[in-house]
Parts: C-alpha cells; sequence; structure tokens
C-alpha cells in the first residue's frame, strides 16, 4: 500500500483531526484515510455487476434463461497481464 506524508499541516487542522477521530472511534490515520477516500470516491459511482444485474431483471429473464449465462460462461481462471 502506498504512504502518504503530509507537512506543514496548521496546528489547528491537527487538533480538529484528532477531535474528530475521537468521536468516530478511531485513529487520526484511519480517520484521515476515511476522509480521503470520501472525497475521491465518484458519487453516483456504477459498478458493473450492479448494473449487470439491473439489465438482466429489467429484461425479466427467467432462471431457466439466467441458466444459459451460467453454463456458457468461461471459468478459466484469469491470468495477470504480461507487459513482456
Amino acid at each position: 500500500m502506498a504512504m502518504l506524508t503530509v507537512r506543514n499541516l496548521p496546528d489547528e487542522v491537527h487538533r480538529a483531526l484528532r477531535v474528530r477521530a475521537a468521536l468516530h472511534g478511531h485513529s487520526m490515520e484511519a480517520e484521515v484515510r476515511e476522509i480521503l477516500e470520501a472525497a475521491v470516491t465518484p458519487e453516483g459511482r456504477v459498478k458493473l455487476g450492479s448494473l449487470l444485474a439491473d439489465i438482466g431483471r429489467k429484461a425479466k429473464l427467467t432462471e431457466e434463461e439466467f441458466a444459459v449465462f451460467e453454463q456458457v460462461r468461461d471459468k478459466t481462471p484469469a491470468r495477470p497481464v504480461s507487459f513482456e
């Protein structure tokens, strides 16, 4: 995992982070991770699996029709990409 060092953090911000972390029962490090993740995660992000499941529901597939996908799905484990 990557590491990040933040230099020249004002004392007021440091105190506010410490208080906020305590209120949430987190360490300061965990609180900062949560804040950063929330800041960069796109709102309304749709995940592919959810999107495909929604398409299936809208198409009103029966269990038998859905089972066809399982039968023809390639179950070979994925191999890591090689750039060599």
